[in-house]
């Protein structure tokens, strides 16, 4: 038999814990290890700007025919927009170039697929936490990769003196990657001053940035959270960005994602659509179309972008109300200072809760977290934050 020997995977951790909660029969069970953004009502919402985007693709849509394998140009200017600004140096100098991946993960493989494929780089450097995908994406890819320390534990803070003493081992050439704003699963982002010191560090020890950006304007805005790629971009000639829009348009099922590369010049930006195109090609071959075309339509529009943008500007001030609220009725709850859940941006905390402390709260409480502390906040709201926050406490407390 040619199946016998294999054994069942390890589940999922995110996925796993869905599961488990779906199966807790606990009426007041609470999911916070979901990454996905819910509004209060504790639901994934359609935006109104996507419903009223898809209408138009629905009433003026002829054909299912293939796009092409990097997706629509008009797509491809919209992302590089977004990600740089209109009228930025690099979209003047046709100096990057975008390809259509399904979701942000799919331009994080097709990204490292095409770092092995040209022989760009051996190893690829991923932050200590991360997402755990980080690691088997590069894995998958046929890429070494190496760890650097970036959360510091007893500040709640960035361990950034240790980041960048731990980078200082990388070799030239080596790939960096970094979580452009709203770090999962830490929540914690470098300040200016400290991309401003990356972006430097980068430069003078010529390793390739590539930075995933799964949540602009999930931080503080759309132009705020891009801060960090575009000081990149001002000290760096060549970088990767995986972009997702997943989040900020509520796109999960659609599976929209765009991999963007950034060139010395024209002529280098070329030659790697040209290889990039490959390994599309031989990953998925064309992109899915419906998702893409909601993007297009709602990014060129001028009434769906500004729509958008106040949508936007709705989830990510009710994510940051939440975090307010976690820290005050944990301090009433005495469970102690979380002030610094505060300080942190984006749908995920680190709470500092231990393994067994988050053990505890699924078996008494019916709160699922992951098991690092990975908060979603995005999943509290006025319903659930006091159980959330004494359960929290009795833990803390025990």
């Amino acid at each position: 038999m040619f199946f016998d020997h294999i054994e069942a995977a390890p589940a999922d951790p995110i996925l796993g814990l869905t599961e488990a909660y779906k199966n807790d029969p606990n009426p007041n069970k609470i999911n916070l290890g979901v990454g996905v953004y819910q509004n209060e009502a504790g639901v994934t919402p359609v935006l109104s700007c996507v419903k009223q985007a898809e209408q138009q693709i629905l009433e003026t849509e002829t054909s299912k025919s293939y796009l092409p394998i990097t997706g629509l140009p008009e797509f491809g200017r919209l992302t590089r927009e977004l990600v740089f600004g209109q009228g930025h140096e690099i979209i003047a100098a046709k100096r990057a170039v975008t390809c259509h991946c399904p979701g942000g993960t799919g331009a994080l493989r097709i990204g490292m697929d095409f770092i092995k494929q040209q022989n760009v780089s051996p190893t690829v450097w991923i932050s200590d936490p991360t997402w755990a995908n980080h690691y088997q994406i590069a894995t998958a890819a046929g890429l070494n990769f190496e760890r650097y320390p970036y959360y510091d534990r007893a500040t709640h803070g960035l361990a950034f003196d240790r980041m960048l003493e731990t980078l200082s081992q990388a070799k030239p050439g080596d790939v960096v990657l970094l979580h452009a704003c709203c770090h999962n699963p830490t929540g914690i982002d470098p300040t200016l001053e400290q991309w401003e010191q990356i972006a430097d560090f980068l430069k003078e020890k010529q390793l390739l940035p590539f930075m995933d950006f799964a949540y602009q304007g999930f931080g503080h805005g759309i132009e705020e959270d891009a801060q960090g790629v575009r000081i990149i971009a001002s000290r760096c000639p060549e970088m990767i960005i995986a972009s997702s829009f997943s989040k900020n348009l509520g796109l999960y099922n659609e599976r929209v994602g765009a991999l963007t590369v950034v060139c010395a010049d024209e002529a280098a930006a070329a030659r790697v659509i040209s290889q990039v195109k490959i390994s599309v090609r031989t990953a998925i071959s064309n992109p899915p179309a419906h998702g893409e075309k909601i993007v297009t339509t709602v990014l060129s529009d001028p009434q769906l972008r500004a729509l958008w943008e106040e949508e936007l500007t709705g989830m990510r001030e009710r994510i940051r109300d939440m975090r307010v609220l976690l820290a005050s009725k944990l301090k009433e709850a005495g469970a102690g200072d979380f002030d610094f859940v505060m300080e942190q941006n984006g749908m995920f905390s680190f709470s500092g809760l231990n393994k067994d402390q988050v053990e505890t709260l699924k078996k008494e409480h019916g709160i699922y977290i992951v098991g690092s502390g990975r908060i979603c906040v995005a999943g509290i709201n006025q319903r659930n934050v006091d159980a959330l926050a004494k359960a929290i406490a009795a833990v803390v407390k025990a």
